[in-house]
């Protein structure tokens, strides 16, 4: 179900597969022409907006992920959620953070049949970390390293999520929310306005609701009501956690505490200085795709055996 590939950093290729009866939208960027090839990135959106405007949005001098990591060699790839973007919405499900990772199978089982890739470089932010984690959990097979960015365990310490505790009960009575651009604009206006620049947050506002004007609740249920979603004691890939020095979401002794129970050893903690929630968005994106390149770019370690 895919199309001949443009080799283009500026352009990409849609893809699909399925679900069962629902289709699932993939978005794929190759590595620029002439690039030594890096491996394969998978990105992975969040609760509120669909893949595309998170990791390929295109605001002029300024590269979305997908255009920057295609520069340096990566073939990529994003895909949306069930019930998010330009994937199926006819079924009206909560779209939890399971059902996500039910979805990152189901995307997975299209790249590593359609691309000779090998396991994937996998980056998840916010809920998409959760989403991601709880993947790398059912399939270790799957994923070479993994970078979890804005991300949740226990949800202790999270000023965002007590206020959204709040409207739990609201979420609770429909299975999706309605968005706008005051919405999207309150994404950088609640832990620390000022991280991200207007005409940056306005093309991300253009990009969102061009997709969607509605959104599922089950990643913000799960994140109120349901947490810990994911045990890092069973996370075997590589790991680096990522948490911007303004998120509201991301409680650094939760994070903190998240890591230190990582059982692989080629484990990082980066705290991202100047960096809100939406760390790709943020006027210190290059930071953050600098800790992101540097962690999927790292040399596997050697160790040597026993009385060598």
């Amino acid at each position: 179900m895919n199309k001949p590939l443009s080799h283009s950093a500026s352009r990409g290729q849609e893809h699909w597969t399925t679900k069962g009866d629902v289709r699932l939208f993939l978005w794929e960027k190759p590595a620029v022409a002439g690039t030594e090839k890096a491996g394969t990135i998978l990105f992975v959106h969040g609760s509120s907006m669909g893949s595309q405007p998170t990791f390929d949005l295109q605001v002029p001098g300024r590269p979305g992920a997908m255009d920057y990591f295609t520069a340096q060699g990566f073939d990529t790839w994003c895909m949306d959620m069930e019930g998010y973007g330009r994937s199926d919405k006819k079924r009206g499900i909560d779209a939890t953070i399971a059902e996500g990772a039910d979805d990152l199978t189901a995307g997975t089982d299209y790249i590593l049949k359609t691309r000779n890739t090998g396991p994937l470089l996998v980056y998840g932010i916010s809920s998409g970390a959760l989403r991601a984690a709880l993947f790398a959990q059912s399939h270790p097979d799957r994923v070479k390293r993994l970078a979890l960015d804005a991300h949740v365990w226990t949800g202790e310490g999270s000023p965002t999520l007590e206020q959204r505790r709040k409207k739990l009960p609201e979420f609770t009575k429909t299975k999706r929310r309605p968005i706008d651009r005051t919405f999207v604009r309150s994404i950088f206006e609640r832990d620390h306005p000022g991280t991200a620049d207007n005409n940056v947050i306005e093309a991300f506002a253009d990009a969102i609701l061009e997709l969607d004007d509605s959104i599922p609740n089950g990643t913000y249920i799960d994140m109120c009501n349901n947490l810990p979603v994911v045990d890092p004691t069973k996370i075997k890939a590589p790991t680096i956690v990522m948490r911007g020095e303004f998120d509201g979401i991301a409680s650094f002794d939760d994070l903190v505490a998240f890591f230190k129970l990582l059982p692989n050893p080629d484990k990082q903690f980066a705290v991202m200085p100047g960096v809100a929630h939406a760390s790709f968005h943020q006027k210190n994106y290059m930071l953050v795709y600098h800790i992101l390149l540097s962690f999927f770019t790292q040399p596997e370690p050697i160790y040597r055996s026993a009385g060598h």
